[in-house]
């Protein structure tokens, strides 16, 4: 048994630091089985996709405002915002979408994306499980299980020249100096969680509050060599510092084929954070202006931009986290039409933008987008002219990457509150991303019992949405 020494602190969440370093410490020894990886490598095709730019509305960004318009509902329902006329004869969506209406014939989007899963982080979106609660699943643990990026690093998918798997512009969670579950690779192993990038950026004013949504100006860098978050010189240097803790019986552990395969992946990280192929696809400045401009300057048309010069240079799973200082966040339980009038704009320019460039640069057939939030929002606006968590119903908006044109999966009752056709859950919609990719949804992973776990948590692919 492994014994850490030092003394125990708590986090906030009452766990204490001690327990947490154990299990950090676990993923160090946790190896891929060899049947584990024969099984995984005929589990693997061409896919459609070869890359995949997940914009992620980190909160739960209101579908009713956005892309499911009642405007027959009563007015504490239907909210402020009018619906317009889209590229799809008969599909309308927000009126502050203009742009993003003009490219719906590009696009697939579900009505339904429903689950049971209230918390606010990324593991429902990025794992597909959903059984899991607030409490248990608010902080990242080696026991999570792992996300469509982690896993397709563990498949070997992709080049290996550029950081296959990258999170911009920070980690989930990092405006409350906390690490939310979702983005990394659990029980696989901490070798096989994203690049996170890094950021400062600038607001055209001092917000006022949470739900006082400004503008955010800046654009995420690939972190210096000397504090590499995650993929990080500093964490393996923790990591070597813990294995220095470890008991007397263990130290052997640093000649063995485990330490052997963390000296590799910390040269690894520190060739792929070096290489001018990686500080290239960052260096967003060598961009036209023009082209610049069509993405906007805020750190989310800027993530955008470099997501798609990511994938340009070979990566293959790509998050921009909308998460931010100057309440930019999706969490909206007051202002939300407040909010709503910064945020949607801003959204409407990156997503037309991005589309319409993967598209000029013969890309679009080949790499998925997609954009979607962790759950949707409550029918009812409140007291505070916001609207409260509600999973039951959210949409997914995908371009490219082998999924059909012009479609409109699902469809939902009067007030947008449940899906009345075609509920399509977090384990479905990974199941999709997979099967783009070429990922058998049904392969399973080995967690750190040694169980076997499917990757999509036994959601099946959404047909209609698949070219």
């Amino acid at each position: 048994m492994l014994k850490i020494v030092g003394s125990p602190t708590k986090a906030c969440d009452g766990v204490t630091r001690r327990e947490l370093m154990r299990v950090g410490a676990l993923s160090l020894f946790g190896g891929v089985s060899l049947p584990n990886l024969l099984r995984a490598s005929r589990s693997v095709r061409e896919g459609s996709a070869k890359s995949v730019i997940l914009i992620n509305l980190f909160g739960g960004p209101p579908h009713q405002d956005m892309f499911d318009l009642k405007p027959d509902a009563p007015e504490n329902v239907r909210g402020e915002f009018k619906p317009i006329e889209t590229s799809v004869p008969g599909t309308q969506i927000c009126e502050l979408l203009p742009e993003i209406a003009k490219i719906m014939d590009r696009a697939t989007l579900i009505r339904t994306y429903s689950h049971r899963y209230n918390s606010h982080n990324p593991y429902n979106v990025l794992t597909g499980f959903d059984g899991g609660n607030d409490r248990e699943n608010y902080f990242a643990k080696a026991t999570d299980h792992p996300s469509i990026g982690s896993v397709c690093q563990f498949l070997d998918i992709g080049t290996n020249d550029i950081p296959r798997y990258v999170l911009m512009p920070a980690f989930p969670g990092y405006t409350q100096a906390l690490r939310r579950a979702g983005p990394y690779g659990g029980y696989l192993g901490s070798q096989y969680d994203p690049l996170f990038t890094v950021c400062d950026p600038k607001l055209a004013r001092e917000a006022k509050g949470d739900y006082d949504a400004v503008e955010a100006i800046g654009t995420p860098t690939p972190p210096s060599l000397g504090a590499l978050p995650e993929l990080t010189a500093s964490r393996l240097d923790r990591r070597q510092s813990l294995l220095q803790q470890l008991d007397a019986g263990v130290r052997s552990f640093e000649a063995s084929v485990a330490s052997r395969r963390m000296n590799e992946f910390k040269s690894k990280a520190f060739s792929l954070l070096s290489s001018s192929k990686t500080r290239a696809a960052f260096d967003v400045a060598s961009e036209a202006q023009q082209v610049r401009d069509r993405y906007g300057s805020n750190l989310w048309g800027s993530s955008t931009l470099i997501a798609r010069r990511l994938v340009e240079a070979g990566s293959t799973f790509i998050t921009v986290n909308w998460e931010s200082k100057g309440a930019n966040h999706w969490d909206l339980h007051q202002n939300n039409f407040g909010m709503l009038k910064v945020h949607l704009p801003q959204l409407d320019r990156l997503v037309s933008a991005l589309v319409r460039d993967l598209e000029e640069r013969s890309l679009l057939d080949q790499t998925l987008v997609v954009v979607m939030g962790e759950m949707g929002r409550t029918p009812t606006v409140n007291k505070n002219t916001g609207r409260d968590h509600w999973p039951q119903c959210g949409f997914s908006l995908l371009f490219g990457g082998g999924t059909k044109r012009g479609c409109v999966v699902g469809e939902t009752d009067k007030h947008a509150a449940y899906p009345v056709e075609r509920p399509v859950s977090a384990g479905d919609m990974v199941a999709t991303i997979y099967e783009l990719l070429g990922v058998d949804p049904q392969l399973t992973v080995e967690d750190l019992s040694g169980r076997p776990e499917r990757i999509a948590h036994g959601g099946q692919p959404v047909r209609e949405a698949i070219a």
